[in-house]
């Protein structure tokens, strides 16, 4: 789940970070003047008018506004945390050059973080002595270590201060915060950042989710059918090698155990009668659940009704998934059906794309 600013500085403020004194606009500690701020799930809400300075009387009309007071400061700084997935460890990003062009600011400082590591802060202070004096490198890799409990504590798996404000006085107060929460934490959900990641879904995305598994709409032309984050997102950068970019991205989701391939290939379907979709890609990688079941899954849609555009199958099996169905059987029986089973995924995105063209 992705956070308001407002929800994310709630945290924030929870374990004693600083942050400006503020409210959403029409609660009774809501500041009479300072910035205000539409409290919005993306970006670049400055350079879209949606970041406003005002006075008593002169409140602009925001969405869900949020006011908080004005803070001096010396400088910008970007600061970030976020979990690789692929290393399973904690990154920390931090520039000298924060605020609302960071995003045309040289490449920020990346370092692996070990929180409870003896030798974290100096390992951090080390990496930032690149671009901060000693002084503030010091303070800045302490603030990181905070920075990672409050992530751990609040389920987090991003968490971006951008600016990080050095007041006159030397204090470090976060004047924006973007977070994302896991789905699965055993926490109470932010009302107002619940409220609008609903509301910014698609139907489809809604069915989904209700259906058991996470979908987010694409402006492509592929329906793909994946199951897990990795291969999906493997999916979508070799469709758009090929030259066929994905309609959609498919994911698990956490502590949802009931195989969801018969929905996934229901709202593929769906999505696929769009014009401006032009075939479905439906790949898969099994090494405990049957293969045999993802395979029936497929062919029991197709017999119930036909793809509404060309269909490329994929699939990769090994160990326990094989048992009494192996990779020849699978080919059988979708060649029963008209469906040529490819086992490499480049191939498929080659077929996919073949489609578009």
């Amino acid at each position: 789940m992705r956070l308001t600013e407002a929800d994310g500085k709630a945290l924030l403020r929870h374990h004693g970070i600083a942050v400006p004194r503020g409210a959403m606009w029409g609660q009774p500690d809501a500041p009479r003047a300072g910035m205000m701020k539409a409290q919005l799930l993306e970006g670049g809400r400055g350079k879209r008018g949606l970041i406003r300075r005002f006075s008593e009387g002169d409140a602009p009309a925001l969405p869900n506004a949020y006011a908080e007071e004005a803070v001096e400061f010396t400088r910008e700084i970007y600061l970030a945390l976020m979990i690789d997935g692929t290393a399973q460890s904690l990154v920390l990003l931090a520039s000298p050059d924060g605020g609302v062009e960071v995003e045309s600011a040289a490449a920020p400082i990346r370092v692996a973080l070990d929180a409870d590591a003896a030798d974290a802060a100096e390992r951090a202070y080390a990496a930032l002595r690149a671009s901060f004096d000693a002084s503030l490198s010091a303070r800045l890799a302490r603030y990181a270590l905070r920075l990672a409990r409050v992530m751990r504590a609040e389920a987090l798996d991003f968490l971006e201060i951008n600016p990080l404000a050095v007041t006159p006085d030397g204090a470090l107060v976060a004047l924006d915060c973007k977070a994302t929460r896991d789905d699965c934490a055993a926490l109470p959900e932010p009302v107002l950042s619940a409220r609008l990641e609903d509301t910014a879904l698609t139907p489809l995305e809604r069915e989904a989710r209700a259906r058991g598994f996470a979908m987010v709409e694409l402006p492509g032309t592929v329906a793909l059918v994946t199951a897990g984050a990795g291969l999906g997102m493997l999916m979508v950068d070799l469709l758009g090698d090929a030259g066929a970019p994905a309609a959609c991205f498919m994911d698990n989701i956490q502590g949802h155990a009931e195989d969801t391939t018969e929905a996934r290939l229901d709202i593929a379907f769906r999505l696929a009668e769009r014009p401006s979709v032009t075939a479905i890609a439906f790949h898969t990688t099994l090494a405990s659940r049957p293969l045999k079941g993802r395979v029936e899954a497929l062919a029991a849609m197709l017999e119930k009704r036909p793809a509404p555009k060309p269909l490329v199958a994929g699939f990769a099996a090994a160990g326990a998934a094989l048992a009494g169905f192996d990779v020849d059987a699978a080919r059988a029986r979708l060649a029963a059906l008209g469906v040529t089973l490819l086992d490499d995924p480049r191939a498929v995105a080659r077929a996919a794309a073949a489609h578009t063209k």
